[in-house]
């Protein structure tokens, strides 16, 4: 997902990597000693904007660069004033990755889907009445390929280091990222599919993992299991234009460390089926200006289902 990074200042009560080294002993079996020298380097201080990296690329991927496979369910909601609040869908994602080292930081190669469920069954929904317009469309699943990033070294997007807390065996980072700019899909050329003249949304992670795994050189790839949040517009397929109000996600996520056997037999059954690369990361490294969204896939089907001349304000997702 395209992204602009804000990091949140400092953590008043960071912990180093001496408190963090103390608070896991006991819990992850971690000698003080020659067993966090294992491998070659010492253990990672977690305040150097480096060793930062290196723990969060353990916790989102493996440092090796083998493939990893993460799994997110959740529920999308609908938030509107004075309306109270809907669930629209149950949700289901998963995420392809793997990383690559260069003299300047790391490559993250990426590609993630999404499913749309209907809120009671749990199945793959092709058609969804909206409770708000009353009318039935055809849902548009997110299918972003590729959404590649990368973590400089040095400054860059992504700043290191960034906010975390240990407490315990437990590290988590905690990430909050809020986006305003102009919309690929601006109101004037796409009055019933775009919300507003500006893209804005909110995309929120508490990433969770064991101090014990991140320090042990020999571990390339730590289990993680990460919290994600979005507010974010009304999405084109639902046909809504400006209507008041937003819609929420919330979604855990889990490095599945077996592969992808570990997802849902129909999901994944599903996924085989009709988007079997989505199983896979990325083997080629691309420009990030080509990293595809939700907004950007979705102003493409529009366009290709509208007329290259004429261009009706009508919709283009509704079932008859």
């Amino acid at each position: 997902m395209d992204k602009k990074q804000q990091t949140p200042p400092a953590h008043p009560h960071r912990v180093t990597r001496r408190d963090a080294l103390t608070g896991a002993a006991g819990l992850a079996g971690l000698a003080l000693g020659g067993s966090v020298q294992a491998g070659g380097h010492a253990s990672l201080d977690l305040d150097d904007p480096r060793d930062n990296l290196t723990a969060l690329i353990k916790l989102q991927a493996d440092t090796s660069g083998a493939d990893v496979i993460s799994g997110f369910p959740g529920e999308v909601w609908g938030w509107v004033p004075g309306e109270g609040n809907k669930l629209l869908f149950r949700s289901y994602g998963i995420g392809a990755s793997h990383v690559e080292e260069t003299d300047e930081g790391w490559r993250f190669y990426h590609r993630e889907l999404m499913y749309y469920l209907d809120p009671e069954t749990g199945e793959i929904l092709n058609t969804w009445t909206n409770p708000y317009t009353g009318r039935t469309v055809e849902v548009l699943h997110i299918l972003n390929d590729p959404v590649h990033r990368f973590y400089a070294f040095d400054g860059g997007r992504f700043a290191f280091p960034w906010p975390y807390t240990v407490m315990g065996d437990d590290l988590v980072f905690r990430i909050s990222v809020f986006s305003f700019r102009d919309s690929v899909m601006p109101r004037l050329e796409y009055p019933v599919h775009s919300a507003d003249n500006k893209y804005q949304a909110a995309e929120l992670w508490m990433m969770n993992g064991r101090v014990g795994e991140v320090m042990n050189p020999d571990i390339t790839s730590a289990s993680c299991v990460t919290s994600w949040a979005r507010v974010g517009q009304w999405l084109p397929f639902m046909e809504m234009g400006n209507r008041p109000g937003v819609m929420v996600y919330h979604c855990d996520s889990y490095k599945l460390l077996e592969g992808v056997q570990q997802i849902p037999a129909d999901i994944l059954a599903y996924t085989e089926k009709h988007h079997a690369k989505y199983l896979q990361s990325p083997s080629e490294w691309q420009s990030l200006r080509l990293n595809e969204s939700q907004l950007t896939v979705s102003k493409r089907e529009v366009d290709e289902r509208w007329d290259s001349e004429v261009r009706p304000v009508g919709s283009v997702f509704e079932v008859d």
